[in-house]
């Protein structure tokens, strides 16, 4: 019998949420878990790593017979910590999720539990984010461990382009209502912010960042329209952020061969000094 694929289960709402009991629970079918998730919510945090404070560790007992820890920390330590002290080596897939809400278009840029995921893939693990179009705390997360299920089989079989990992967001819908999967960009799409100026009982001005989500883009070819039409987004993402398509302009528009700073003045850069 072939050995069960390890697999590593993190979040940024913490290890008490129902999402990732519901991902846990998902993924007990498919391989041996291990689980390692921030002791608090950290919605929000994005790539964000902890190099100022110690991190703590502790083994928690609310999986069953799942190995599970709970991190101080960011749910990118979760994924460092977990590769580096407690498996002693790569995984076969990490999962992060299933997070509560959406982490759809732009919203990948601010996501603890999409970079969960990109750290995985960073370091060589295929990666997986699952995010559940539902904020409320008692939200239905059968659909979206039923499509988290398929979708991580389809990777541990078919693998990820290298440098790759996915980034999954589900309609909050019963799961007959949902029309399958569909294989999306990342929409055109910004939130318009604005802070929200209070005054707390002592007179001191304090801020709450409130704004709408702003679609701007018309295509049906975007996990935000994936997503208004029924279908589970999937969208492959990298971690590579160079914009390769505009390398040519600066090429062709700037001046890459301008002379050294000595030429102008007849003084050198240490003499300006």
């Amino acid at each position: 019998m072939a050995e069960k694929p390890t697999i590593l289960v993190t979040n940024d709402d913490g290890f008490h949420a129902p999402g990732i009991h519901a991902l846990v629970a998902a993924m007990k079918e498919i391989g041996q878990v291990i689980v390692l998730a921030p002791d608090k919510p950290q919605s929000g945090m994005g790539h964000a790593i902890t190099i100022n404070d110690p991190i703590r560790l502790q083994q928690v007992d609310v999986f069953g017979d799942v190995e599970a820890y709970a991190c101080s920390g960011t749910p990118v330590d979760c994924v460092k910590l977990a590769k580096d002290k407690i498996l002693h080596h790569k995984p076969d897939l990490c999962v992060s999720g299933i997070n509560h809400g959406s982490n759809s278009s732009i919203n990948i840029i601010y996501s603890g539990t999409m970079s969960a995921a990109m750290e995985a893939a960073i370091e060589g693990i295929p990666a997986i984010g699952f995010s559940l179009l539902d904020y409320a705390h008692d939200a239905d997360f059968r659909p979206s461990a039923h499509y988290a299920s398929q979708i991580a089989r389809q990777v541990l079989e078919n693998g990820l382009p290298d440098n790759t990992l996915l980034n999954v967001n589900i309609p909050a819908l019963p799961v007959q209502e949902i029309r399958g999967m569909r294989i999306c960009r990342q929409a055109v799409a910004k939130w318009e912010e604005e802070y929200d100026e209070r005054n707390d009982p002592r007179g001191h001005r304090y801020f709450w960042l409130t704004g709408k989500f702003v679609n701007y883009d018309q295509g049906d070819d975007t996990d935000e329209w994936a997503l208004d039409n029924g279908y589970v987004s999937v969208v492959p993402v990298q971690f590579d952020l160079t914009a390769h398509h505009a390398i040519s302009f600066f090429q062709k528009n700037w001046d890459l061969h301008q002379t050294h700073p000595e030429s102008h003045s007849g003084r050198s850069v240490k003499d300006l000094g």
